[in-house]
């Protein structure tokens, strides 16, 4: 895997209010390149022109809603979009990653859970540009050329929908997932499962994979919204 110096991976700020751009690019600007905007158009014109590795993107902004921002890059680019809003209901937090972002911080953040967030995104972006053929996390291991699933070295009998949400969530490790995302991805875009199916296939593989099913380490939910799958490393 080849590895990029961070000063070469470009980061789209776009939010309207000054003051948040300043101290973003203040704690950002020794690490990453920086491009600020402060507007919708303006930010998909910069998308599309300066290609950064990463968006962060406030949802209130003054020409459009910045979930129609990511609607309108979503049509041509995957790009990591990280959300920054003072809108902190799940109504929100799920139309904006319903709409394509990866990520959501409500303000007030602190910049080093943001900057966990950033390394978070840039390396799914890096490492899952083409998909696993081994997936390790601490003691599960899921072999997609097999279609082999272990827990601690002992194989594991999944159903076929069982793995194929392992493998969304696999493809997507660090990412939210709402349950419209996860059942789009599982059943298809023109199946019209629910989230009690969901949830239902969600704990039957909770059983299958996690050492405590009730305390899950791997599968994360994330309330009202969805699942995320954790990547754990393995300890020595």
């Amino acid at each position: 895997m080849s590895i990029v110096s961070n000063s070469l991976l470009k980061i789209l700020i776009v939010d309207d209010e000054r003051p948040i751009r300043r101290f973003l690019n203040a704690s950002l600007g020794s690490r990453y390149t920086i491009l600020e905007v402060a507007n919708g158009e303006e930010a998909i014109q910069s998308a599309a022109v300066s290609h950064p590795d990463l968006i962060i993107l406030d949802l209130g902004l003054p020409d459009m809603d910045g979930t129609d921002v990511i609607r309108r890059i979503r049509e041509w680019t995957d790009v990591p979009v990280i959300v920054i809003s003072v809108r902190n209901s799940e109504e929100d937090k799920v139309s904006a990653l319903d709409a394509g972002a990866d990520d959501y911080l409500t303000k007030p953040f602190g910049i080093s859970e943001l900057l966990a967030r950033i390394r978070v995104a840039l390396r799914r972006t890096n490492e899952l540009e083409a998909e696993y053929a081994i997936f390790q996390s601490d003691d599960l291991m899921v072999d997609f050329v097999k279609r082999e699933v272990c827990v601690n070295d002992s194989p594991v009998t999944l159903t076929p929908t069982e793995f194929s949400i392992l493998r969304t969530l696999v493809k997507h490790v660090g990412k939210v997932l709402t349950h419209q995302q996860l059942i789009k991805e599982v059943w298809g875009g023109n199946y019209q499962a629910d989230s009690h199916l969901l949830r239902v296939n969600v704990s039957n593989l909770r059983r299958k994979i996690e050492s405590d099913p009730n305390r899950p380490r791997h599968i994360i939910t994330e309330p009202g919204i969805g699942y995320r799958l954790k990547e754990i490393e393995a300890k020595l």
